[in-house]
């Protein structure tokens, strides 16, 4: 069988591709990108680094100038769009035939992001019950799939795969309450007209996919032209569109699986007994032509059109959306104070995320296997399921996020970040020492 031809590019493109599928690598561009910000938040260059991001963008027509906003703005609510899009894919595929489709399976998971998400609010409520500082709650309520994913699949086969479905299970339960979180408690004021647009371009991307249209332009189309631009002018934030319209994207299959192989069988037999047009130049023949596109057609037909974006869309959110999202927002000066370590915000955050993550995640699990409601997943044992409370105080992304939307005051933000590194440093570290050294049932 003749090889397949490689190009002196491939010697690259090859050991990036390897490198992008493996599941521990977005963990590590990240921790990479946090190293890279916290160096330029403390060098001779700070200035010019945070100054960087205050620079306004914004489209010019006629004289007027339309969604002017700074780099940061166009990164938190622009850029990580697309993250919570695939966020949203995900919820999709999960709730429709994955983990959570299953109501019993489900049910472990969605219990023990529950507990991970309202104990950790309760305890930071605990420290700062009135203020603004009162408007942090959210942020010690989400985890951080990329990282806590990242420091699990480093472990290899020391951890069983139902371990890694359950971790990832409580993370997407956990991202879906955050977003509800920031829909409900962190939107600004509201305008109903540009809300009511926003709500008319996704009912039309809904009957476009009960109409059975799959063409992916068109949902690219209406969702950022649409629903994204009408839901940044109405005050309710932008990234909550990014998940509706993930939710419209159609998750069905147009081809039967045995009904794709028949017939692409059928295809690549036609192709192998059909001589090219120019055996030396290994041209195709018009019919050949014909067959792939054929051929093509069909495996769009029984690849459902939420797994395509997703597929595609991923590696574009974890290696580009959410690495300059963390050089945008973890930059934070080494210059603190005993009193910023010791605020308020800081050690609500930190004992939120560190403390109220592993009592909320442990303890509903226990709780629901002791009332026999559900029953731990196989290879899941009391210090695994210690280990994965741990990596789920991972809060980074999420948490950022929802610090820049809880305060403006800078001091609360640097507070907030800080607390938010000294748990995700402590959890992640932690929770792989315990799984690392608990290897057998």
């Amino acid at each position: 069988m003749k090889k397949q031809k490689t190009y002196p590019i491939d010697k690259f493109v090859y050991p990036v591709q390897t490198f992008i599928r493996q599941e521990k690598s977005s963990g590590i561009i990240l921790g990479i990108c946090v190293v890279i910000a916290l160096f330029l938040a403390n060098s001779p260059w700070s200035e010019e680094y945070f100054h960087f991001f205050e620079h306004k963008l914004g489209f010019r027509f006629d004289g007027k100038t339309y969604l002017e906003f700074s780099i940061h703005h166009w990164i938190n609510d622009g850029l990580m769009a697309i993250f919570f899009f695939v966020v949203g894919l995900e919820l999709k595929r999960e709730i429709t035939g994955g983990e959570l489709s299953n109501p019993r399976k489900a049910m472990l998971p969605i219990a023990a992001a529950l507990g991970g998400m309202l104990v950790p609010a309760g305890i930071y409520i605990l420290f700062n019950s009135t203020g603004d500082v009162h408007k942090g709650w959210g942020i010690p309520m989400a985890t951080d799939i990329a990282f806590a994913l990242g420091v699990l699949y480093l472990l290899g086969k020391k951890v069983p795969l139902s371990l890694k479905v359950f971790l990832t299970a409580l993370a997407i339960v956990d991202d879906l309450g955050a977003v509800l979180v920031i829909a409900f408690f962190y939107t600004s004021d509201i305008s109903v007209f540009n809300l009511f647009i926003g709500f008319a371009f996704i009912s039309t991307m809904y009957l476009g996919n009960k109409l059975g249209i799959r063409n992916l332009f068109f949902y690219a189309i209406l969702g950022i032209a649409g629903v994204w631009t009408a839901f940044l002018l109405s005050g309710v934030h932008a990234t909550i569109a990014s998940v509706i319209a993930a939710f419209t994207i159609p998750a069905d299959l147009r081809i039967g699986k045995n009904d794709y192989i028949e017939k692409v069988q059928k295809y690549l037999a036609y192709i192998k007994t059909t001589p090219t047009a120019n055996s030396k130049k290994s041209a195709l023949s018009e019919s050949q032509l014909d067959t792939l596109v054929e051929i093509k057609r069909n495996t769009n037909l029984a690849i459902p059109p939420l797994q395509r974006l997703e597929h595609t869309l991923h590696p574009l959110a974890t290696f580009l959306v959410v690495p300059i999202f963390a050089l945008a927002n973890t930059g934070v000066s080494m210059h603190v104070s005993a009193g910023q370590l010791l605020s308020s915000v800081t050690i609500g955050i930190t004992l939120g995320l560190f403390a109220g993550k592993v009592i909320g995640v442990v303890g509903t699990t226990l709780l629901l296997v002791k009332l026999k409601l559900a029953s731990f997943p196989e290879g899941m044992n009391f210090m695994r399921l210690l280990g994965l409370g741990l990596l789920a105080s991972i809060g980074f992304t999420m948490s950022l996020f929802i610090t820049s939307l809880a305060f403006t005051n800078p001091d609360y933000i640097i507070e907030a970040k800080i607390g938010i590194f000294s748990a995700s440093i402590l959890g992640g570290i932690s929770g792989y020492l315990i799984l690392s050294k608990n290897k057998t049932s």
